[in-house]
């Protein structure tokens, strides 16, 4: 396979995007040993396994050998989509960030800047927009309907700008709209039946799109066809299995986290949380959450 073989060498082409997942995890291993004598360590260690996880599967989106030939199968392209929106997200989240990382950066950086603007009445105000349900469930179901309308789709693989904002926007909405499922945040309440609700009809924008995909008899975006059949996929079978697999994915992974949620209702002492933000802090949203681990410093 030649061509497959061409593909693999353009890798490493976003050295850029290497270097700020890879310092990310370095500030927040920093932050997680700071943080390894006032925790139990059992969360510590799944929460961190967790986080790093997650930036592997964005690095896998974005940075890999994968990325790399997201211009020749749509099932390629599809399998990034869903690191950035399903799979990398809910992992972020549950290694509970705020508090590794505020421990991982320098003081002065904490003290002077990012506690500061944290702490504003703005920022506030900002984040309790972004973290309503309503708004992350609208914000994710339109980047993943709005970048799949062909024309918007066109103008992602034909601009590298472009495809990086259409990526970013991926990964920013999945956070958004994994926030108030996993609520990494102490002392942090949530209404699991109306998170069960809310990954139900989450999922109807994806079993649209997927099922327009799946059965159309003909090819959506006409790019591909001008690519190699890698695998012996020609591109209306490549279409297909793309659908398969957004259908696939997010069918399951919202169907753990929603039973995550059932088992939670039915017996709310039954599953115990560990929190890795310092003790003794409530938090009701995102800047709270991490105001709360800077003051801890």
């Amino acid at each position: 396979m030649p061509h497959l073989h061409h593909a693999a060498l353009e890798w490493p082409r976003s050295p850029f995007l290497t270097l700020i997942l890879v310092f990310t995890a370095l500030v927040y291993l920093r932050g997680w040993l700071s943080l390894r004598s006032t925790v139990v360590k059992r969360s510590l260690i799944w929460r961190a396994v967790s986080f790093l996880i997650g930036l592997f599967l964005i690095w896998s989106a974005v940075a890999s050998p994968l990325a790399a030939l997201d211009h020749e199968l749509l099932t390629v392209h599809m399998l990034q989509h869903l690191l950035l929106m399903t799979f990398a997200p809910p992992l972020i989240w549950l290694g509970a960030p705020a508090g590794p990382v505020s421990y991982g950066l320098p003081r002065r950086f904490v003290n002077g800047l990012l506690f500061p603007l944290c702490q504003s009445q703005m920022a506030k105000r900002f984040a309790e927009v972004l973290v309503k349900p309503e708004f992350a469930l609208l914000a994710a179901s339109a980047a993943l309907v709005g970048w799949h309308i062909p024309r918007f789709f066109a103008l992602g693989m034909q601009s590298a700008p472009w495809h990086l904002f259409e990526h970013s926007s991926f990964l920013l909405t999945g956070l958004l709209f994994w926030w108030p499922v996993v609520q990494p945040a102490a002392g942090a309440s949530r209404d699991d039946l109306s998170m069960i609700l809310y990954l139900f009809f989450a999922t109807l924008p994806c079993d649209i799109l997927s099922g327009f995909l799946a059965f159309s008899d003909r090819v959506a975006y006409p790019m591909y066809f001008s690519s190699s059949h890698l695998l012996g996929f020609s591109p209306l079978v490549d279409q297909q299995c793309a659908a398969a697999l957004m259908w696939t994915s997010v069918t399951i992974v919202y169907l753990v986290a929603g039973t995550i949620l059932t088992m939670r209702l039915l017996s709310p002492q039954g599953l115990s949380r560990f929190e890795l933000v310092p003790p003794n802090l409530p938090a009701t949203g995102i800047t709270d959450t991490v105001s709360q681990s800077l003051e801890a410093r």
